[in-house]
């Protein structure tokens, strides 16, 4: 089964040319990378969130495989939806879906359903693909989109994640995808924003489903970055910082109403 793209063309360029000359710019490789147990990063188009987005993965070491895990804004197929095996193709060329790591994953984690249905139209993840395809030749990954609201399933994932990851024997990368407050004044929405970062920052996931309902926070990947942090923790990891954050008002100019954006690493 071949995942074709869904959003080339509209969300980034479907010209490979382009597209890797975009890369380029918008991802500059830091002189020494760290190692990070996953990472936040965001999903607009490329005009407006590439620049964040390529920050953090230029900052990073990418290993060979890598869990992306995206919000479900289409509200198609399962709830915790894997898809299949096969690959994904971008303009770049097709990315192989992790089998064995797939397989750990739906052993220890039995929310999540082999379903591709989900990913069809879905832009949260192939997003992500062209950056990791742009830093690593020889990348896999295990793509999960996410539909459910509740902090006792993003644990359940979480835990199903840390244990597939363990029992892989191999460096695995989670990556999870989202954007910050959308349609707010861009101070409105840094004011929301510093206190959900504060969470993820804190590493704890709980706080950050709780926050975010409590004060209207629209950070769509409010899920996927909760498994993560659930993952993240029983992996080892001790502290996030925010490696960068701005707002579709930095390119269009326009502050009113805004969608902001934020690049986490977690380590």
């Amino acid at each position: 089964m071949i995942r074709q793209p869904a959003v080339a063309g509209q969300f980034y360029t479907d010209d490979p040319c382009r597209l890797r000359a975009e890369l380029r710019r918008m991802t500059p490789v830091a002189p020494v990378r760290s190692r990070v147990a996953g990472i936040v990063a965001p999903h607009a188009g490329y005009v407006y969130s590439g620049g964040v987005a390529g920050t953090i993965y230029g900052s990073i070491e990418i290993p060979r495989t890598v869990i992306i895990l995206g919000p479900n804004h289409h509200g198609f197929g399962a709830a915790a939806a894997l898809h299949p095996r096969g690959e994904w193709l971008t303009p770049l060329g097709t990315v192989p879906v992790a089998g064995r790591l797939s397989s750990l994953i739906m052993e220890y984690t039995p929310l999540v359903e082999f379903d591709a249905s989900a990913h069809r139209f879905e832009h949260s993840l192939e997003v992500q693909v062209p950056f990791l395809q742009h830093l690593r030749d020889d990348l896999q990954i295990v793509p999960i989109c996410l539909g459910f609201g509740d902090f006792d399933r993003c644990r359940q994932v979480g835990e199903g994640v840390a244990r597939a990851i363990r029992a892989f024997g191999e460096e695995a990368l989670i990556v999870a995808s989202s954007d910050m407050t959308h349609y707010e004044s861009a101070d409105a929405a840094r004011v929301k924003d510093e206190l959900a970062l504060a969470r993820v920052c804190a590493l704890d996931p709980e706080g950050l489903v709780k926050l975010c309902r409590a004060r209207g926070i629209t950070m769509c990947g409010v899920i996927p970055t909760a498994v993560m942090l659930v993952a993240a923790k029983l992996l080892g990891a001790e502290r996030g910082e925010v490696v960068r954050y701005g707002t579709s008002g930095d390119v269009t100019g326009d502050d009113r109403q805004v969608v902001a954006y934020a690049a986490v690493a977690v380590y």
